[in-house]
């Protein structure tokens, strides 16, 4: 049951529960756990700057999402601010928009907007408000709950991007990126209806661009590829390590192999 407080026109509810992932609590929190084990890792646990994460419905792309937030439990991360950014799939704009509530609620409870970072950001002429692009957006959304899973009181500036350079989105993580205490998420799926052999050889491709450092993935090999280009930028310039956790398409965890999508998921570290 949701807790929705005294004023729920300043909370933004699911969009997506029961669709993309459990509206059941215990169901989903079972879900999203059973996700994080599920993925093998060797080796200590580093806390991430970043990770680029996928955004479909779980039972397709959340074992790649699970390697990703396995990191932040085995390393016991200390995270209290989480920017999020992802694609508007729905709602044609330019540059970064941020929503005007309060909080974002799912099955597991409400998550707190960090309203004196939107404020800031917005102070420097960086980013717009608008609620539009995240009334119905799924991409920020399927990132919550593993959030709220993994990582103790935390509260989120959520960015919708549309049409931006990779200079323009660098210069809004840098203005966000802070200290330890602030983890930077970014919501993107991969290759987009292929079939599996064609996915992995595009996502490879992909996947060397992005250990690369590189800020010049087109939109066709990932639909968060705006967001990942201003990434990388900031990556490059401050010289951070990007590490491939997992990379699997739809054919290989839950669908057709003849029409897949792609997903990866990566690791951002400061020396």
């Amino acid at each position: 049951m949701l807790s929705l407080g005294p004023d729920i026109s300043r909370v933004r509810l699911p969009a997506v529960a029961g669709l993309f992932y459990p509206r059941d609590a215990q169901e989903l929190r079972r879900a999203v756990t059973d996700h994080v084990d599920a993925c093998q890792r060797t080796g200590p646990a580093r806390q991430p700057k970043a990770l680029i994460v996928p955004h479909a419905g779980y039972p397709y792309s959340g074992p790649v999402a699970g390697c990703a937030y396995r990191l932040l439990r085995d390393s016991r991360a200390r995270v209290r601010h989480v920017v999020l950014l992802g694609p508007s799939h729905r709602v044609p704009m330019r540059g970064l928009a941020v929503p005007s509530v309060d909080c974002f609620a799912t099955p597991l409870g409400e998550v707190p907007v960090d309203v004196r970072e939107r404020q800031r950001l917005r102070e420097l002429g960086l980013v717009g408000v608008s609620d539009a692009p995240h009334a119905a957006e799924h991409s920020l959304e399927v990132q919550l709950p593993f959030l709220q899973v993994v990582l103790d009181e935390f509260d989120i500036l959520p960015i919708a991007l549309g049409l931006a350079p990779p200079g323009q989105v660098a210069h809004v993580l840098d203005a966000a990126w802070n200290g330890a205490d602030t983890l930077i998420v970014v919501s993107s799926d991969l290759s987009h209806y292929h079939t599996s052999e064609e996915a992995r050889l595009l996502d490879e491709e992909t996947s060397r661009a992005i250990l690369e450092r590189r800020s010049d993935l087109p939109d066709e090999q990932a639909c968060g590829a705006r967001a990942i280009n201003g990434l990388m930028q900031v990556a490059s310039r401050r010289d951070l390590a990007v590490e491939l956790l997992d990379q699997r398409n739809s054919g290989d965890t839950a669908g057709d192999r003849s029409r897949v999508v792609g997903y990866g998921s990566y690791a951002v570290y400061e020396a």
